[in-house]
């Protein structure tokens, strides 16, 4: 078909403009590789950094309530040996390791000095029986007889009662010693719980402070993650606009031909389509998202 005289100037100008376009290569850096993609949020690099530092950091933890558990289980077992050795102090011998090493040396000194006095005493009425004239006489033997009956039953008692005596002090003190190896024991079954009651401690604040510490990751890389969302966002804008305008001439010229076109008599051709990005912003948004989410996991 024979182009009209009026269309030949354009029609040149358009052939022109056509061969220095497609013959110039597009420079896709301008709007493609890794300058185009946000690099780590120094947010997503603390927590990272911090998330780092977690691993492991239940040890010490972990040591201690180990010690408490070992101190726990010795207290316990020095309550049951404690416990168990109540047996030996009770029965009919129990007194005797309380009774006084010395309690033979003073009976037998209190005794001594009674049969003293009970020696003058006899002497007295011997004394007695020569003044009155009745020396060696049946009164006098009356008189010493019961005496003596009287003085050895005193006696008798006396050492009675000092034995007596002795006993139960030695019974009392057997008593106050069961009674108090009872409270040992029960001081140290009481200790054992409290290192039961610290082993549970330090588990707590073990699990606190890494639940705390995994929070702060959490916070920190979604935070992180939006703000490099954002950052990728304008990035991406950017890559857009230059490849926008990289594809510029192919449009406007599309649009000049398909003007010839028509105006010749023939029938245009589709209109040049210019390659489209997604929205930088949701793509972005749903990346930070998904990061987010990632680190919400650590320590969870």
């Amino acid at each position: 078909m024979a182009i009209a005289e009026f269309l030949e100037p354009a029609v040149e100008d358009y052939a022109e403009q056509a061969k220095a376009t497609y013959s110039a290569p597009i420079d896709t850096s301008k709007f493609t590789g890794r300058q185009f993609v946000a690099g780590e949020d120094p947010l997503q690099t603390q927590a990272i950094n911090l998330a780092q530092q977690g691993v492991g950091s239940y040890q010490p933890y972990l040591q201690a309530a180990i010690g408490a558990q070992g101190l726990g289980a010795q207290a316990l077992g020095q309550s049951a040996q404690t416990i168990g050795g109540l047996g030996a102090l009770t029965g009919p011998q129990a007194y005797q390791p309380f009774m006084s090493p010395y309690q033979s040396q003073v009976i037998d000194a209190t005794l001594a000095e009674y049969d003293k006095q009970g020696a003058a005493g006899s002497q007295a009425i011997k004394d007695q029986a020569v003044a009155m004239g009745n020396f060696g006489g049946g009164r006098e033997g009356a008189m010493l007889g019961q005496y003596e009956s009287d003085r050895l039953a005193d006696r008798a008692a006396l050492q009675s009662s000092m034995l007596q005596q002795g006993f139960g002090q030695a019974n009392q003190l057997a008593q106050q010693n069961f009674m108090n190896q009872g409270s040992i024991g029960t001081a140290q079954q009481g200790l054992a719980g409290a290192y039961g009651n610290q082993m549970n401690q330090v588990f707590g604040l073990s699990d606190f402070g890494r639940t705390g510490m995994g929070q702060d990751v959490s916070a920190l890389g979604s935070l992180g993650g939006l703000r490099q969302g954002m950052t990728q966002a304008n990035l991406s804008a950017d890559a857009q606009a230059a490849q926008t305008g990289a594809y510029e001439p192919y449009g406007r010229l599309s649009q000049y031909g398909n003007t010839l076109t028509g105006l010749a008599g023939g029938v245009a051709g589709s209109q040049y389509a210019e390659p489209q990005a997604a929205n930088p912003f949701q793509t972005a948004l749903s990346t930070a998202l998904g990061i987010g989410g990632l680190y919400g996991k650590i320590f969870k």
